[in-house]
C-alpha cells in the first residue's frame, strides 16, 4: 500500500484574512444595524442581518481552519480537517435562515410600508460597498483552493453588490418618497443571498456526503490508473475530500506482475498530486491468481 501525505502550510495569509475580515465586518454590522434602527430602514436592517450571518460564517470558517491544522491522532487518523466541511455547510444553512427571516419581514412591510430616511440608507450602504469589497479581496488568492475561502469571497462580493442596490434604493426614496421601495430592496437582498448561497450549500453537502470534490474528473483519474504499466483493471475507486482543501483516494489495481511495484507506487502518488490535486493516495495491488476474488470488484459494492 502507498500513502501520499500533504503537509499543511503555515496558513498565515489565510488566517490573517479571516481575522481582518471578521474585525471589519463585525464593526460594520453594529454601525449598520444602529443606522437601520434610527432610520427605520428594512433594507439596512436586512443588509446588517446578512452581514451578521457572514460574520458568523467567517467565525466558523476560521475556527474550522485552526482545527484542521491540528495533527492527526490515534483515534482521529485524518485529523480534524473535516470541520472545514461542516463549517461551510453550517454557514450556508445560516445564510438560508437569514434570507427567510428577511423575506418574511419584507413581505409584511410591503403591505404596510413605513417612512424611511433615504439619505441615511444611501450613505450606510455606500460604506458597505467599501467594506465588503475590501473583505472579498482578502480571499481573492485562496478562493480557488478552499471552499471556505471561496464562500467568503462570493458572499462578500455579493454583499458589495447588494449594498450598491441599497444605494440606488436610497436615491429612489429621496427622489420619489415611495416607502415601498425599501421592503422591495429587502426582497432583492434575499434573492442575492439565495444565489450566492446555493452553490456553496450544494458543494458543502457533496463534500459532507463524500462525493468526488469539485474540479476533479473521476473518469480521468480512472483512465490514468488504468493506463499504468502492467495494470489490467481498476476497481473500488473512491475519491473524497478530507477537508475543503485536501483530497484522498483509494483504489484496487489488478497487476499480475509484481515487478517494480515500489517505484510505480511512488510515481502514482506524485502524479495524482501534481495532475489531479489528490495528496493522499492509498493503492492496493491484486495479482488475480484465480484463487481469491475481490468482493469489492462490483461497482455496486461499497
Amino acid at each position: 500500500m502507498s500513502h501520499g501525505h500533504a503537509h499543511l502550510d503555515d496558513g498565515w495569509g489565510r488566517e490573517r484574512a479571516f481575522v481582518l475580515g471578521l474585525s471589519v465586518n463585525a464593526a460594520f454590522v453594529v454601525v449598520e444595524a444602529g443606522l437601520g434602527l434610527v432610520s427605520g430602514s428594512l433594507a439596512l436592517l436586512a443588509d446588517a442581518g446578512h452581514n451578521l450571518s457572514d460574520v458568523l460564517g467567517l467565525l466558523l470558517a476560521w475556527g474550522a481552519f485552526r482545527l484542521a491544522r491540528r495533527a492527526p491522532t490515534a483515534r482521529r487518523t485524518y485529523g480534524l480537517g473535516r470541520t472545514t466541511i461542516l463549517a461551510s455547510l453550517l454557514n450556508a444553512v445560516l445564510l438560508a435562515g437569514a434570507a427567510g427571516a428577511i423575506a418574511w419581514e419584507a413581505l409584511r412591510r410591503l403591505g404596510r410600508p413605513e417612512p424611511v430616511s433615504g439619505t441615511v440608507v444611501m450613505w450606510a450602504a455606500a460604506a458597505g460597498i467599501v467594506v465588503n469589497t475590501g473583505t472579498a479581496l482578502l480571499f481573492l488568492r485562496q478562493r480557488k483552493s478552499d471552499l471556505n475561502a471561496r464562500a467568503a469571497f462570493v458572499h462578500m462580493l455579493a454583499d458589495a453588490g447588494v449594498s450598491a442596490g441599497v444605494v440606488v434604493a436610497g436615491l429612489m426614496i429621496r427622489a420619489t418618497g415611495l416607502p415601498w421601495i425599501d421592503p422591495a430592496v429587502g426582497l432583492v437582498v434575499v434573492a442575492a443571498i439565495g444565489v450566492g448561497t446555493w452553490g456553496v450549500l450544494r458543494e458543502a453537502l457533496d463534500l459532507a456526503l463524500d462525493a468526488v470534490p469539485r474540479g476533479i474528473d473521476r473518469d480521468a483519474v480512472e483512465a490514468y490508473l488504468h493506463g499504468l504499466p502492467g495494470v489490467l483493471a481498476v476497481h473500488d475507486l473512491h475519491i473524497w475530500g478530507t477537508s475543503t482543501t485536501h483530497t484522498a483516494l483509494t483504489a484496487h489495481l489488478v497487476k499480475p506482475d509484481p515487478t517494480g511495484d515500489d517505484a510505480l507506487l511512488a510515481r502514482i502518488c506524485e502524479d495524482l498530486e501534481s495532475r489531479f490535486g489528490i495528496a493522499h493516495a492509498t493503492v492496493q495491488w491484486e495479482r488475480r491468481d484465480g484463487t481469491h476474488a475481490c468482493r469489492l470488484e462490483s461497482p455496486h459494492v461499497i
